[in-house]
C-alpha cells in the first residue's frame, strides 16, 4: 500500500505559483476597482489569498521563486488595474499615473502582509534548502573571469598618442 504524501495533493511549479498569485490578484483588483464594484479591500485581500495559495501549493524546489516575486506581481496588478480604471477617464496617461501611485500607496500594507506570509509559509517548507542549493551552484562561478579583462583593447595605463 502506498502512503499519501503529506501536505497538499496539488503541486505547482514556480511559474504556476506566480500565475496563481497574478490571476487571483488581477481578478480581485479589477472587480474591486472604482469602475466595477468599488470595494476597496478586495484587491488587497485577493492578493494575500493568492500569495498564501501559491506558497502552500508550490513544489519545494521552486520556493525561492515564489518568495521573491510578490512585489513584482503586485506592481503588474496595479498597472493592469489602473489601465482598466483609466480607460473610461478623459486622459489615459494621467489616469494611469494617478491610479498606479494610488494603488501602490494604498496597497503597501497588503503587499507587505502577502510577502511576509509567503516567506513565513515557505521557510518551514524548505526555503533555506533552496537558498543553500543556489549558493552551492554559484560558489565556483564568477561574473568576470580574469581572462575577460585581457580582451579589453583600451589600456588606461598606457599614454594615448
Amino acid at each position: 500500500m502506498r502512503r499519501q504524501p503529506s501536505g497538499s495533493s496539488i503541486t505547482l511549479t514556480g511559474r504556476g505559483g506566480m500565475v496563481v498569485i497574478f490571476g487571483i490578484a488581477v481578478v480581485g483588483g479589477v472587480l474591486g476597482s472604482e469602475s466595477l464594484l468599488d470595494v476597496g479591500l478586495l484587491p488587497g485581500v485577493s492578493f494575500v489569498i493568492g500569495c498564501v495559495l501559491a506558497a502552500l501549493t508550490t513544489r519545494p524546489a521552486d520556493l525561492l521563486t515564489i518568495a521573491v516575486t510578490p512585489p513584482v506581481i503586485f506592481f503588474l496588478v496595479a498597472l493592469i488595474t489602473s489601465v482598466v480604471d483609466a480607460l473610461g477617464s478623459g486622459s489615459l496617461l494621467r489616469g494611469l499615473f494617478v491610479g498606479v501611485l494610488t494603488m501602490l500607496a494604498a496597497g503597501a500594507p497588503w503587499l507587505f502582509l502577502g510577502t511576509l506570509l509567503v516567506i513565513g509559509i515557505t521557510i518551514p517548507r524548505g526555503l533555506f534548502i533552496s537558498l543553500r542549493e543556489l549558493r552551492g551552484r554559484l560558489v565556483g562561478r564568477r561574473l568576470f573571469e580574469d581572462d575577460d579583462y585581457d580582451d579589453d583593447p583600451v589600456r588606461w595605463d598606457e599614454p594615448q598618442t
